[in-house]
Order: structure tokens, then C-alpha cells, then sequence
């Protein structure tokens, strides 16, 4: 019997968004704590690119001198963010900075780099939102660059490499909202979500 064929016409991407961070606190030893979140959610609209790249631990099976099998387990997430712009005061804690209560920051040092969720946008063409939370992240580095001006414009850009961890037995690294309708992006980005139930709660009843 002939199987059924299904096209699929997703819409392309349009723009990056915003990206949204909001700091873990910890358990008493400093670990990441699903229950330890921040009350303040951070709203940067200052993305000019962000990708993200998986970090696998692939493997083969060998079975009479060959490759019998193969497998890959995603371990991690690395998301390389450029910005036009970006917090002075948020990047020093980000990077376990000691900040004054007047702002100022002494940089370097020795001081442990927080755990932190990490939020993004991509908008699709023709509308509709993509909504990403990475619950687990540290920053990893980061550059800032500053020239001179000049006659014509030039972009001056910060960026930071954040890297996204397993947060849960399962393994999971994000939740993502692909164009769900009825979740709107200051919903899902009120607080880190970490589960799909969480997720759902946020769709309005029909």
C-alpha cells in the first residue's frame, strides 16, 4: 500500500529577539537549585546574532570488525551571543565579579561564576515566536570591543559564550515553545520554565 506523504512548509526565520537571564542562587553548597531562581527576570533586547551549538559524546560499537552501531548523547549546549550592546553590572556578576552597592565593579579575580537561566527569541516570517529557556547556564567568556569613531558608522560589539547544562535526569538542556499558539513572550519569559507541563499552563483554555 502507498504511505501517506505529508509537506511541511515551515516558516523561515525573520530576526533574533530579546534574551532574558535570570541567576540561580544556589543550594547551601553553591549547586544549581530548580528551586532557587531569582524573583528578577532581565530583559535584554540588544542581540545582533546568537547561535547555538551542540557538545555530543558520540561513540561506535564494534561488533566482527565493524561498526556494528553508533550513538550520540547530547551533554551540553554552547550559545555564542554577539551584542550591540550589553549591562556592565550583569556581565561582572555573570562573570563572579564583585560589584559595589555605588556600582563599582573590581574585575578578575577568584570569585565563583553563578548559575544562571538563559532566554531567547527568534521570530519567525509572516509572525510567530519561538521561546527558548536554557535553565541551567554559566558564562564561559566573554570580549568587549571599543574603536575610535570615525567618519561612518561601525559597529561595536560585546560578545559571550554561554554554556547550557543538563538540568534534569533526563537530560534535557532547554525547554523551547515553537509557535504555540496563545503563549506570548512576556509569559513564558515571567519566570524560567523547566518542564513541559509548565509550558502548557501558559496556552489559554478554548
Amino acid at each position: 500500500m502507498p504511505s501517506n506523504i505529508t509537506e511541511y512548509r515551515p516558516k523561515i526565520k525573520l530576526t533574533v529577539g530579546a534574551q532574558y537571564i535570570c541567576f540561580n542562587e544556589g543550594d547551601a553548597n553553591g549547586d544549581w537549585d530548580e528551586d532557587a531562581f531569582e524573583s528578577d527576570v532581565s530583559k535584554f533586547p540588544t542581540v545582533v546574532q546568537a547561535s547555538i551549538t551542540d557538545e555530543a559524546d558520540s561513540y561506535d560499537v564494534y561488533a566482527s570488525g565493524a561498526v556494528y552501531d553508533s550513538d550520540a548523547n547530547v551533554i551540553s549546549r554552547t550559545i555564542a551571543v554577539t551584542n550591540v550592546a550589553f549591562d556592565d553590572k550583569t556581565i561582572a556578576k555573570m562573570r563572579g565579579e564583585s560589584v559595589s552597592t555605588k556600582g563599582v565593579i573590581l574585575e578578575g579575580g577568584n570569585g565563583e561564576r553563578p548559575w544562571f537561566a538563559y532566554g531567547i527569541v527568534e521570530m519567525k516570517k509572516g509572525g510567530g515566536l519561538v521561546l527558548r529557556w536554557f535553565p541551567k547556564c554559566k558564562l564561559t567568556e566573554n570580549s568587549d570591543e571599543a574603536a575610535t569613531s570615525t567618519a561612518s558608522h561601525s559597529d561595536q560589539n560585546s560578545t559571550m559564550n554561554i554554556k547550557a547544562y543538563q538540568y534534569n535526569t533526563a537530560g534535557n538542556t532547554d525547554v523551547k515553545a515553537p509557535e504555540i499558539a496563545g503563549i506570548t513572550e512576556a509569559a513564558f519569559f515571567a519566570q524560567p520554565l523547566l518542564t513541559a507541563a509548565e509550558v502548557e499552563a501558559l496556552i489559554p483554555n478554548p
